[in-house]
């Protein structure tokens, strides 16, 4: 079993430095996250806990089979302080708050207690089940299509986010800029997450290289765009919110939508930087003698082909989020001068275009590196394979 993880010393070395990074970095995201926090909304006397509905003492139905007014029901605490207590409660016949209540159904019940009076109102259905579910499956089929490589991704996906709430968060909280920390956070979970993926290889490192380089350009994209056009963080549909928390906290909320932006195309520059270098990787693997030039060239074809793709990906990823606005702007008929001059249309613009920036231009540059660094890496493994054929030296660099 140890032969296995540990096949030889440099192996068993560098899982053990990994394995010891890792703890380390769990412990720093622990301490890192004892922030004290300011409070923006008092929720004291206020309590969120699961319940089941045990009795409908008033429904809304009308004869017409419409809904109206408020429902009110017996519930039954399932957690907390108040568990075991069957408590009164309304829910409201709302499209973001309330639920339409069965006997047997599973809610969140919102207590408010002032005094010796509470107030219990129905928050919403426990939707806890179905995005456990709904993740479960989607890392079924992961696994299922992907197999191990599946399993990795799924690690890198999960790094990723952790990095984002548990360190990201935390250090525009404590002031950090966002803008800056998306870049080093972009930088650190690509490096993390290619690593993982791939392993340690010659076109992860190449990968990584031109993910970052298409990062820094879909960010200085739209801060050339935001600043000809105008446009700020401050110009978003939520502004009053974040202005609230901006008074309150560290937070810049100015930058928080070009790092948004970053975020965002992420995960589309790594794909084709990637893939890109995993196609330059194969095509030197199967030919020997194949010059830098042509292997730039054939990453360059291979590119071509995945950008278009990957720009769609992009805008109508965020089309598809602005849907409800041209529902409106298509409905309202609005002057286009009016529309074309909003800021939602102009911001949601910028967000997609500047992230195929990063995507398009992130090809040349994986090309580039990919071209020169993996015949020169695969020339040495293969002088190392046959000068220290028994000496257990590790080689893997390229594959």
């Amino acid at each position: 079993m140890l032969s296995k993880w540990f096949p030889d010393t440099f192996t068993a070395i560098r899982r053990v430095v990994l394995a010891a990074l890792l703890v380390l970095y769990v412990v720093f995201l622990v301490f890192f996250n004892q922030i004290p926090k300011t409070t923006i909304v008092d929720y004291s006397g206020r309590t969120f806990a699961r319940a089941s509905v045990v009795e409908i003492v008033k429904d809304n139905l009308a004869s017409n089979g419409q809904r109206y007014g408020n429902q009110i029901v017996n519930l039954q605490v399932l957690e907390g302080k108040y568990k075991g207590r069957v408590m009164t409660a309304t829910s409201s016949d709302g499209f973001l708050v309330g639920a339409v209540c069965k006997v047997g159904m599973e809610v969140v019940a919102m207590i408010s207690v002032s005094g010796d009076t509470s107030v219990v109102t129905v928050y919403s259905p426990n939707r806890q089940v179905a995005l456990y579910g709904f993740v479960g499956a989607f890392l079924l089929v992961l696994w299922m299509v992907g197999g191990k490589k599946g399993i990795r991704s799924a690690i890198a996906l999960l790094f990723t986010f952790s990095s984002i709430i548990f360190l990201y968060l935390p250090m525009i909280y404590r002031g950090f800029s966002p803008f800056w920390g998306a870049v080093l956070i972009s930088v650190f979970t690509t490096i993390v997450s290619l690593y993982i993926i791939g392993g340690y290889t010659v076109k992860v490192l190449s990968g990584i290289l031109g993910t970052i380089f298409g990062i820094v350009i879909a960010g200085v994209a739209a801060a050339l765009f935001g600043q000809v056009a105008g446009i700020s963080g401050y110009n978003v549909s939520n502004i009053d919110t974040l202005v609230l928390i901006g008074q309150n906290t560290h937070i810049q909320i100015g930058d928080l939508l070009f790092a948004g932006i970053l975020f965002s195309s992420l995960g589309a520059v790594m794909d084709v930087g990637y893939s890109i270098a995993s196609a330059i990787d194969e095509i030197s693997e199967q030919n020997a003698t194949i010059s830098p030039k042509q292997l730039f060239m054939s990453g360059i074809h291979v590119g071509r082909d995945m950008t278009g793709t990957m720009c769609n990906t992009l805008i109508l990823a965020f089309a598809g989020g602005m849907l409800s606005t041209l529902v409106t702007l298509y409905a309202y008929n609005q002057p286009f001068l009016q529309t074309i001059n909003s800021y939602d249309v102009g911001i949601d613009i910028m967000e997609s275009l500047s992230g195929s920036f990063g995507v398009i231009l992130a090809v040349p540059m994986v090309a580039l590196v990919s071209s020169r660094l993996i015949p020169i890496l695969r020339t040495r493994r293969l002088k190392k394979q046959m000068l220290q054929k028994t000496s257990g030296t590790p080689t893997d660099l390229v594959h």
